[in-house]
């Protein structure tokens, strides 16, 4: 009952962010240009502010290199889930305008906007290195492949092979070049002013709010016979909940890892299908109708995955 009421506590805040953005489009004051606004902002502002501000805050170089070692297993267990996303995803035909959105919610989760208070209701703050590990691989992940995969639902994509010019022009998103940043800063010691960093802080706070208002202003517009439990859906749901995490559970019997660690990295591997997705995909000019659909629900169902998951653990 405690694992329940945890998750929920941590789960409620996100809903009622979206609803605001549902109420506020309903209301008529907020609409599509809000939304394509908002889109560039987080796209090229917020998010790349957001990463540098988090890396450089929560790591140190001596931190970043004593947890090195764990990074394998997300590392392998989200590799061998992109494997299985694309076997999956050409089985059961899905449409060419969301395949991507599909792959991509298949194997990178939510770990920051509900991995993070998550594990601090469930572990306390001596969770958060581990957290953040979590989060420096899948972040890799989904501002690489999961952001190529995304690029290629756009109607205007041409289907480039991974490694070339076009595919990097892609990738290399100011929110990957802000991830990459923050590292390097981190690596190399430099000690950022403290003006700079409230700057960062301020102008990348907004994301989460503004990612999940964003996803309410789409769900206005969608009627509710559209938030069926379709094939598609109910794949998501078993990869993000029950094939991911069994994946970690069975690396972590040949790589071994503090216990604290091997329970951040099941939990992290069990959440829900990150709110940047939908962002993403409305850039692209992609059905992130779709993608609002799949993060509602995965989102949802977190309140009833994680007191089982805590269960097992």
């Amino acid at each position: 009952m405690l694992a329940f009421l945890t998750s929920f506590k941590s789960i409620l805040p996100i809903v009622m962010m979206i609803l605001v953005g549902y109420f506020m489009a309903r209301a008529g004051w907020i609409d599509d240009k809000f939304g394509s606004a908002i889109t560039k902002y987080l796209l090229n502002i917020a998010l790349p502010c957001y990463m540098v501000w988090n890396l450089v805050g929560s790591f140190d170089r001596e931190k970043f290199f004593s947890l090195v070692g764990g990074i394998a297993i997300p590392m392998i267990s989200m590799g061998i889930s992109y494997l299985l996303a694309i076997l999956i995803s050409d089985l059961i035909k899905v449409p060419r305008n969301r395949k991507g959105i599909f792959r991509s919610i298949f194997f990178c989760s939510n770990t920051i906007f509900v991995g993070l208070p998550v594990n601090l209701e469930l572990f306390g703050q001596k969770s958060v290195p581990y957290v953040l590990l979590y989060y420096i691989v899948n972040t890799t992940y989904f501002w690489t492949i999961g952001n190529y995969e995304l690029s290629c639902d756009s109607p205007y994509a041409q289907n480039a092979p991974f490694f070339s010019k076009k595919t990097a022009q892609k990738i290399f998103t100011p929110a990957l070049l802000g991830f990459m940043v923050g590292i390097l800063l981190i690596v190399l010691q430099v000690k950022v002013p403290d003006f700079v960093m409230d700057t960062l802080n301020y102008l990348g706070f907004p994301t989460t709010p503004f990612a999940l208002i964003f996803i309410g202003l789409v769900l206005s517009s969608i009627r509710l016979s559209q938030l069926r439990f379709d094939r598609e859906i109910l794949i998501l749901l078993a990869a993000r909940f029950v094939l991911s995490p069994a994946l970690v559970i069975l690396l972590l019997r040949f790589i071994h890892v503090p216990a604290l660690m091997a329970k951040v990295f099941v939990v992290q591997a069990a959440m829900p299908a990150m709110t940047n997705t939908s962002i993403v995909a409305k850039g692209y000019g992609s059905d992130y109708q779709y993608a609002s659909v799949a993060t509602v629900v995965t989102t949802l169902a977190c309140i009833v995955v994680i007191p089982v998951l805590m269960a097992i653990i």
